[in-house]
């Protein structure tokens, strides 16, 4: 179909290539599932055996809000999102980062996208593959006996989910956007991805450390994602939920415009 001259084809939003470009992002992780998607699930689960065995045997249970809970129930949604979290930021930092290495970046510059467009389309990718990985991994979690997944508030689970996965898809789109080798992706990876997720309270209540380092965690952003995940699944939390949603919400919306930015001026990426 041709328009005639001066009328644009694409009005406002290029649905198209944005339903595309999220297509190509989904099937290029699920093409290699067993690695991106089933891997993740079970190196989360042993976690849980693990952590479970060493430390949950006795009855242990978890103070939270007044309440005791079973060790198992207690690590078990950390567990879960921390898997996610992980995988949304693995997923965004490789996409542009690939693509830069291996000379294809124009594949992504070329399409007649906006720079909104592209951006969505990276995060709605990663955000994908997070929960597809948190699915398996409750999925497992809940065939597994000794430890109750079950949702109490499934708004939570799916809100927190989401504010977290995108928060790491963002985090992953701006290094990919920095980094010029994978060396530079795995730094961040180890560095900040890694510590911030296992010093957030995954494993263990923030109540019982000592106040500085309850300050400390209350800095760390991961805590307020596991903290209102874990209030989907056992309906208490670490930190008032409105609060953490407003804090993520709020980093969100700074990565964002910070992604959106370094993309439309081309930084690291047109030559």
């Amino acid at each position: 179909m041709i328009a005639r001259p001066g009328v644009p084809v694409i009005r406002n939003v290029n649905w198209g290539g944005l339903w595309t470009l999220y297509v190509k992002e989904v099937r290029r992780f699920f093409k290699v599932q067993l690695q991106t998607i089933w891997a993740p699930a079970v190196t989360t689960l042993l976690f849980l055996v693990v952590f479970t065995v060493a430390l949950g045997g006795g009855g242990r249970t978890v103070t939270l809000d007044g309440q005791g809970i079973p060790f198992a129930d207690f690590i078990a949604p950390g567990l879960i999102v921390m898997g996610m979290l992980q995988n949304a930021f693995a997923n965004a930092s490789f996409s542009l980062l690939v693509g830069k290495i291996q000379g294809t970046i124009v594949d992504y510059l070329m399409p007649p996208l906006s720079t909104g467009e592209l951006l969505a389309a990276l995060c709605a990718g990663a955000v994908t593959r997070a929960f597809c990985v948190g699915g398996a991994v409750w999925l497992a979690m809940a065939l597994w006996p000794g430890v109750s997944v079950t949702p109490h508030h499934l708004w939570a689970i799916l809100w927190f989910g989401l504010l977290g996965s995108l928060f790491l898809a963002l985090m992953g789109v701006l290094t990919s956007i920095w980094a010029e080798k994978f060396d530079h992706a795995a730094a961040v990876t180890n560095f900040v991805v890694a510590p911030l997720a296992l010093l957030s309270g995954t494993f263990y209540s923030v109540d019982r450390l000592a106040p500085a380092f309850q300050t400390i965690s209350h800095a760390n952003p991961f805590f307020y994602i596991i903290s209102g995940f874990r209030y989907g699944f056992l309906g208490v939390a670490d930190s008032p939920i409105l609060i953490g949603s407003a804090v993520i919400l709020g980093l969100d919306i700074v990565l964002a415009f910070a992604c959106y930015r370094l993309l439309r001026s081309g930084w690291k990426i047109k030559s």
